[in-house]
C-alpha cells in the first residue's frame, strides 16, 4: 500500500471517530495495524481509539509500539506519552505512569497537560510534595486569575518548599 493510501485511510479513521463511530474506526485501524505492524503513526492512532473506547489494557501495547522508535511527529509523540502515562495510571500501574510522564515532561517541559497528569501519578505513588509543587508551579505560570497572579511570586516561592512557613 502506498503512503498516500495509508494517509487517506488514517484520515478516514479520524473522520469516523469524530462522527461518533469509534468501533468502525477501530476495525479499520486494526486492519491497518496488521498491514503496517511497525508503523508508529498507525500504532498511535490504534492506541488512541482503544482509549476512546475504554479499552485501556488493549491500548498499552499500541502506545508502547508507537513510542519504541523516533518515527512519530513531535505532537503525536507528546500525545502518545500522555496517553500511555494516563493509561498506565488508570490501570493502577502507577510507577510506569510516573516514569512515562516524567519522560514526557523532560521532552516537552512546557506542556501543562503532561505536568498535570504527572502530578496525579505522583499523588498515586505518595509523592505528594512533588505533585503539589508541580501543580503550584503550573497554577502560578498559567493562571489568568488576577488574584493568583497577584500572589504569583509567593506561590512560586512556596512551591519550592511547602514545609516553609516563613
Amino acid at each position: 500500500m502506498s503512503a498516500d493510501k495509508k494517509r487517506d485511510l488514517l484520515k478516514e479513521t479520524d473522520r469516523l471517530r469524530e462522527e461518533g463511530r469509534p468501533e468502525e474506526a477501530r476495525s479499520r485501524l486494526l486492519a491497518l495495524t496488521a498491514e503496517y505492524p511497525g508503523d508508529a503513526e498507525v500504532a498511535y492512532r490504534t492506541a488512541w481509539i482503544h482509549d476512546v473506547l475504554g479499552l485501556e489494557s488493549e491500548a498499552v501495547p499500541y502506545y508502547e509500539r508507537a513510542l519504541a522508535g523516533p518515527e512519530l511527529a513531535a505532537e503525536d509523540r507528546r500525545g502518545a506519552l500522555l496517553g500511555l502515562g494516563s493509561t498506565y495510571r488508570v490501570l493502577g500501574r502507577f510507577g510506569q505512569a510516573v516514569e512515562t510522564l516524567r519522560r514526557g515532561v523532560e521532552e516537552f517541559p512546557d506542556d501543562g497537560a503532561l505536568r498535570t497528569f504527572l502530578a496525579m501519578a505522583l499523588f498515586n505513588t505518595a509523592e505528594h510534595h512533588e505533585a503539589m509543587r508541580l501543580l503550584l508551579e503550573l497554577t502560578a505560570t498559567t493562571s489568568q486569575d488576577p488574584s493568583v497572579q497577584r500572589y504569583r511570586r509567593a506561590i512560586e516561592h512556596y512551591a519550592k518548599d511547602l514545609d516553609e512557613t516563613m
